[in-house]
């Protein structure tokens, strides 16, 4: 059998290039490519593998005329493919699991710390000439230590979160598969059994400082936090969100943020990414952040060393590392 082609539909960090280039049938892309050159590249026959990025869309109609053997995703998640579909036609879906586990959980955190003390809002003052020295009431934010975090979702990012926030002497809820519910046994809380308590969604979100979440994004978890969610907040509560984008329904929550619903949000990801919902970056009570959860030299290096690997294997008719179907 001849080895398929690689499509590597954005520039990729070290080592991942060098894998790919011992392997040697590949494509390098020199600017991301867009959706038309997308759909040629994977159904005109040149290519039987593609590197792909998160804003690579994969939907059940490019897949039905895909010509692909499979796509190796340089994510962890994998909404931008609809596996399903892969599955049915037989198309191998890879990716890049268990390295921005603590990587996405420092940024849960300094969200957190960004909202909850006004670090954006406070660092512009001092740019722009506002600061006239220590005054008592400049300023003034929300306590994180003592606080209760609530974790929508319980795997390993929310875990990690949840570490850190016991660091604090944080107060932690979870709920592991909002907005309906399971069970979960000591066995998987590991070393937080009896330092986390399980509470149903409407609990965590009734009585949560803080709702950070961390849910894949599946036809349950999209706009799981609505305006009936936002509404039942606490009023000087702040919404964290490094998961996925649409799983907020982003025009309700700057209506919220607007109308003093809650009092803060930190989001590292967006409904529309790059997209934001309008009205979203004027609110001053919000910490806005390039989707970066991953973005350190150590973690995005991994990335790519895992996603070149499952390319290569993929193409090679071989079983990848890091398989999803």
């Amino acid at each position: 059998m001849t080895d398929h082609r690689i499509l590597v539909t954005s520039e990729i960090p070290e080592p991942g290039p060098t894998i790919l280039r011992e392997y040697g049938n590949v494509t390098f892309c020199d600017e991301p490519i867009d959706a038309d050159a997308l759909r040629t590249a994977v159904t005109d026959g040149s290519h039987g593998v593609v590197l792909a990025q998160l804003r690579d869309r994969f939907d059940a109609d490019l897949l039905s005329r895909a010509t692909l053997a499979g796509i190796s995703n340089y994510a962890v998640g994998f909404d931008n493919i609809d596996v399903d579909a892969a599955q049915r036609h037989g198309i191998v879906v890879g990716n890049t699991p268990g390295v921005l586990t603590d990587s996405t959980a420092d940024i849960a955190v300094l969200l957190m710390l960004a909202t909850a003390r006004r670090a954006v809002e406070a660092d512009r003052v001092v740019r722009t000439g506002g600061f006239q020295g220590w005054q008592p009431n400049l300023m003034l934010g929300t306590d994180v230590s003592g606080r209760t975090l609530g974790l929508a979702g319980f795997g390993r990012i929310a875990k990690a979160t949840a570490r850190r926030a016991l660091g604090f002497g944080m107060t932690v809820l979870f709920c592991p598969r909002p907005p309906s519910d399971r069970d979960v046994a000591d066995h998987e809380l590991g070393d937080l059994v009896g330092r986390v308590t399980h509470v149903d969604w409407p609990t965590l979100v009734r009585e949560s400082d803080f709702l950070s979440l961390h849910v894949p994004l599946t036809d349950d978890t999209r706009h799981l936090v609505d305006a009936d969610v936002l509404a039942a907040m606490r009023d000087d509560a702040i919404l964290i969100n490094t998961a996925r984008g649409p799983v907020v329904d982003e025009t309700a929550l700057v209506e919220a943020l607007r109308d003093g619903v809650i009092a803060a949000a930190g989001l590292d990801v967006f409904e529309r990414e790059p997209e934001l919902a309008p009205g979203l970056a004027d609110l001053p009570n919000t910490v806005l952040l390039p989707h970066v959860g991953s973005a350190t030299v150590s973690v995005r290096s991994e990335m790519a060393r895992l996603s070149a690997l499952n390319a290569v294997a993929i193409a090679r008719g071989e079983e990848p590392p890091h398989r999803v179907v």
